[in-house]
């Protein structure tokens, strides 16, 4: 099971993100994950969740999105962000985004990936976790209602990826 705890440093769980667009909040966090990890270029990472966005909309319904990406780098690396203002992120359901899960994925660890991509999906997709993430009222609230609510759904004996 992925340790969702270990891929969310503090840096890269906030509640309450003014943003604009789209396009600032995938800034914003390309700089905030740059910063929690020597090494990786926040330009290399904004252009990479770029062109994923390209290829088609992270955004899944139910104001939740997973911006994700491959990138060269040492390991799995994510961001948990609410926002104050939704913004669009062209989701199936035309709502706009105020939940994200940003997850960045070794070139080499597709099953990791998955793995993660599954997890956040699980939490996402139970309406009464998404409005308690809604409810955070502080970063450490935010993250500790993700991990507590991902490590609780993986534990269900028929947990399946759900959808929202």
């Amino acid at each position: 099971m992925i340790e969702l705890n270990s891929l969310l440093p503090a840096d890269c769980v906030r509640s309450g993100v003014t943003v604009n667009s789209r396009k600032a909040v995938l800034e914003w966090v390309a700089d905030r994950l740059a910063m929690a990890h020597p090494g990786i270029s926040s330009r290399s990472l904004f252009n990479a969740l770029m062109e994923r966005e390209r290829l088609g909309s992270t955004g899944l319904g139910a104001g939740v999105a997973v911006p994700h990406c491959r990138l060269d780098c040492p390991r799995l690396m994510g961001a948990l962000l609410s926002l104050t203002r939704p913004v669009s992120f062209d989701a199936p359901d035309g709502e706009p985004v105020d939940l994200l899960f940003i997850l960045i994925a070794p070139q080499d660890e597709p099953s990791a990936h998955l793995e993660a991509l599954a997890a956040v999906a699980r939490v996402f997709g139970d309406s009464a976790e998404r409005d308690r993430l809604r409810d955070a009222g502080s970063d450490e609230a935010l993250k500790h209602r993700f991990v507590v609510a991902a490590q609780r759904l993986a534990s269900l004996p028929d947990a399946t990826e759900a959808t929202p």
